[in-house]
């Protein structure tokens, strides 16, 4: 099962760019960010997506590596948080 990441991008991307991030849900956040969530399989996948968004010209904030939802059933909050890693 694919670990889920947050990405925070720089701005709001307007809805056609879903299409080139598939698996990923985007939202617009108040304070004038785009939220990226989805899964990423593996490594190699994660630095094609990092890849595919410089080239893009999108100013990354933040990626935030979510373990797989399979691990995260059942936790509270805080196990949860815990298992949050920023990179």
């Amino acid at each position: 099962m694919p670990d889920t990441y947050e990405i925070r991008l720089r701005g709001h991307l307007d809805n056609c760019w879903s299409n080139r991030f598939d698996d990923f849900t985007i939202s617009h956040q108040e304070d004038g960010t785009t939220l990226l969530v989805g899964p990423v399989p593996d490594q190699a996948a994660l630095h094609g997506l990092l890849i595919r968004m410089r080239d893009l010209g999108l100013v990354i904030l933040s990626i935030v590596h979510v373990k797989s939802k399979e691990s995260l059933a059942g936790q509270t909050k805080e196990e949860f948080d815990d298992k949050r890693t920023q990179m």
